[in-house]
């Protein structure tokens, strides 16, 4: 194992790690893929700014407005640094399903919008019947279901690329799939159900090749590895503060300025206007157009905080530290007998989330005889269920690691699936 991070150490900044669970058994947390833990300094950060300037960011002139502004907007430019954007490219949403609906609106509202005022609008915002959107067989629901919408609004035609039985994407047939028609490209980076990172650098640079807006979806991504979302070579990129040690309720989409620029908004109201007249309104500049309402300011300066922790880490250590760790899974899992992995069984250009399924026992029952001994994992299709019916399966255990696990936890978890094995005589 690596020794970059010191996860004894880290273990004591998160207060939930020293609980107990199941007739007091520690507890051992391996779902990290779906919500990450809050270190203290994140919870205090949090309620630091409801103690001592809690207000309405962007209006009122009193100084608790000012200090509240002054707060979102540094949060705004940590988070922006953190990936190597610019902060005025930086647009918060509740979580990254927004933050990808929002891109989706974008090209619902403006071919809506064409229809009557075809001038006002983008042209690459436009879709008409022969147009194609491509995502992937590996897509979370929060990429693919926004895209089936805009296809039944706009008669867009959805096409996909397929996954290989190694859980890679099949990019021999990437040039006939993105093709002339295609519109939109909005893909995964790093999967959630089956770990693999996806090269989407390539799939953005086919995308840009006809024409077509290139997104990207790295809920899993940018908590684990070092990313710079200019060097994705996508238009727009989402990810969710609460996966990476920030709060839940906020989500940010990053987006080229040219791009952001000319898209037509998702929710309009208050705060993202220029001018308003009884008969129609002008949007202010990006990211304000994006921002409708009263914003999730606490949860951005929480996010910071979490922004802040891990750069004291350090990302390349994160990266090296799940790394370890994967490795370690994945070869006690292959050790077992009558377990499957579900994605690559290696640990090349993947993640820390490990799916599998247990030979004669459902992936739930797995799940909770692991619950039953203090140990937290993911059961079921993890919002990826075309990525379930692709691998003939009905649902998956996952376990997913992160900075505050070691191989203790892994070596546990190894133990509770034995032991739901030799109980149920499978």
């Amino acid at each position: 194992m690596s020794n970059d991070l010191d996860v004894e150490r880290i273990r004591q900044d998160f207060p939930i790690l020293t609980r107990t669970v199941r007739d007091e058994r520690p507890l051992v947390y391996l779902d990290s893929a779906a919500t990450s833990q809050k270190p203290i300094e994140v919870l205090e950060a949090e309620a630091h700014f409801y103690r001592t300037c809690n207000a309405s960011v962007h209006r009122g002139a009193h100084q608790l407005a000012e200090e509240a502004t002054d707060a979102y907007e540094d949060a705004r430019r940590r988070i922006a640094g953190f990936v190597g954007a610019a902060d005025s490219d930086i647009v918060f949403t509740k979580n990254a399903t927004e933050s990808l609906n929002l891109a989706s609106y974008a090209f619902s509202n403006a071919t809506a919008k064409a229809l009557h005022a075809p001038d006002s609008v983008d042209p690459r915002f436009v879709l008409r019947p022969g147009d194609s959107i491509v995502v992937s067989q590996m897509e979370h629901h929060a990429n693919l279901v926004p895209w089936q919408e805009v296809c039944a609004k706009t008669g867009a035609t959805l096409r996909w690329i397929g996954v290989d039985d190694e859980g890679r994407l099949e990019l021999d047939s990437l040039d006939t799939i993105i093709d002339a028609s295609t519109r939109v490209v909005s893909v995964v980076h790093q999967s959630n159900i089956l770990g693999t990172i996806n090269p989407v650098a390539e799939v953005m640079q086919r995308a840009h090749e006809v024409g077509a807006v290139g997104i990207v979806d790295a809920c899993q991504s940018i908590p684990h590895m070092p990313v710079r979302v200019e060097e994705l070579g996508a238009d727009l990129v989402a990810w969710s503060g609460h996966k990476m040690l920030g709060p839940t309720g906020i989500g940010v989409l990053w987006g080229s300025r040219e791009v952001l620029k000319e898209m037509p908004p998702f929710i309009t109201g208050g705060s993202m206007i220029e001018t308003v007249f009884m008969d129609h309104s002008t949007y202010a500049e990006p990211p304000k157009r994006f921002e409708a309402g009263t914003p999730m300011v606490a949860q951005a300066v929480g996010l910071a905080a979490a922004v802040e922790y891990l750069e004291r880490l350090g990302m390349d250590a994160v990266a090296r530290h799940e790394h370890d760790l994967t490795v370690y899974a994945l070869d006690r899992l292959r050790e077992m007998r009558g377990v499957r992995i579900i994605g690559p069984t290696d640990a090349k250009e993947r993640g820390s989330a490990i799916s599998f399924v247990v030979d004669g026992l459902h992936p739930h029952d797995v799940g909770q005889f692991l619950d039953d001994r203090g140990v937290a994992v993911r059961v079921g299709h993890h919002c990826a269920w075309p990525t379930c019916r692709r691998f003939d399966v009905p649902a998956t255990t996952r376990l997913s690691s992160y900075i505050y696990n070691d191989t203790r936890d892994i070596d546990v978890a190894i133990t509770g699936i034995r032991a739901a094995q030799d109980f149920f005589g499978v």
